[in-house]
């Protein structure tokens, strides 16, 4: 098999791996507990905090610690809007969020009485800063806008966006959970009050994810028990994750030139070989300002998830943003968002490269998909 998609998971980096393996057994003590044990789990914690600060630029007490991508969307969305109940209302975001925003928002609004607008998005999937300074209303409470879209591959303009909120005296937050592999992800910079992070999208482990949380923006903690995590999230600290992450984190900051040279090429070729080999074929995204190691792409009539079945079955693991329901598949939000019709949004597949993508896995996949286009083309008939 051929891994070709690197945007729903990575495999855990060795150097990564070998950081975390002391703290499955060895040095497997509770940060919460005062004796040597917990000393050293604390101290290990304490380190991989101040790590992930230096990556981001901000300080050790900003950062904290999140099962995931997810969690940390939740508590940023969640814990900001909960947190402002008494004084404004609105949430804007856009259709093209991850889910963790999307429908963390579409609940705010149905269960807590918050007011939800959807930002317009353009051709491209992208926020831009008009879009933004036309929802902003003086009850607007926060924005969440994703720094790079993890099925289209488009990089939103996130420093500019975070200004015109800022200008606007609302909170801002970005999901950088894709962007963090190949992109700058220093808060100073981004000028953003919140992000978040997900370890398993740069070669660290799954179940492990940081929310930057800016000084003085006040949420309301959604996990409740202990005083972990600044009270803002309760529960017995994953040393061995967390230390991975931050390992993860401060690699991809280091190796992210190298990285990128690596697969934007082969990306490139991708890109110019499938719209020059496939009739009916179309990129998804922003052809420019998208990540490095991102191909995307619609076909007209063919059913996405059958393409990934004959994928699948020649050798290749890609990905599609259709999803198909009980005799009803319906294209992605995402997809939808784009104004394709469903002759073309059912058919999108997704690319996504990596550090063990070779030229000759992107020429065997390059091979294989033309005919497997058109056999997804006539079964569709």
């Amino acid at each position: 098999m051929i891994y070709l998609d690197y945007a729903a998971t990575t495999p855990i980096h060795k150097s990564v791996l070998a950081k975390m393996m002391p703290y499955f057994r060895e040095s497997f003590g509770n940060p919460s507990s005062i004796h040597r044990f917990g000393q050293k789990a604390e101290s290990a914690v304490d380190e991989a905090r101040e790590k992930v600060a230096s990556v981001l630029g901000c300080r050790p007490d900003e950062i904290v610690f999140t099962s995931g991508g997810s969690e940390a969307d939740n508590l940023a969305l969640r814990g900001a809007m909960t947190a402002r109940k008494d004084s404004t209302k609105w949430i804007l975001t856009a259709k093209t969020e991850h889910p963790a925003v999307s429908k963390t928002a579409i609940q705010l609004e149905k269960e807590f009485g918050f007011l939800l607008e959807w930002l317009d998005v353009d051709g491209h999937g992208m926020v831009t800063v008009e879009s933004l300074a036309k929802a902003v209303c003086n009850n607007t409470t926060m924005a969440s806008v994703m720094y790079a879209n993890n099925e289209i591959g488009t990089i939103n303009p996130i420093a500019d966006l975070a200004a015109t909120a800022k200008a606007n005296n609302i909170l801002f937050h970005t999901d950088a959970v894709q962007a963090a592999a190949y992109l700058d992800v220093d808060v100073t910079k981004l000028g953003v009050d919140l992000m978040s992070l997900g370890g398993h999208k740069f070669y660290g482990p799954k179940g492990v994810g940081a929310l930057y949380v800016r000084k003085g923006t006040n949420l309301v903690p959604h996990l409740t028990g202990g005083s972990q995590e600044f009270s803002l999230r309760a529960g017995t600290h994953n040393v061995p994750y967390i230390v991975g992450f931050a390992e993860a984190l401060k690699l991809a900051a280091e190796e992210r030139e190298a990285r990128t040279a690596h697969v934007k090429p082969l990306r490139d070729h991708i890109i110019g070989t499938v719209l020059e080999s496939i009739p009916d074929s179309k990129l998804t995204g922003q052809p420019e300002k998208r990540l490095p190691n991102h191909a995307s792409f619609v076909f007209k009539d063919v059913d996405g998830n059958l393409l990934l079945q004959l994928l699948d079955a020649a050798g290749f693991a890609c990905s599609s943003g259709s999803a198909c329901k009980t005799g009803n598949p319906e294209p992605s939000e995402v997809i939808k968002a784009l104004g394709y019709s469903n002759d073309w949004a059912l058919g999108s597949l997704r690319i996504t490269l990596g550090m063990d993508t070779t030229p000759q896995h992107v020429e065997s996949f390059l091979e294989s998909l033309p005919p497997l286009i058109e056999k997804a083309r006539n079964l569709n008939r």
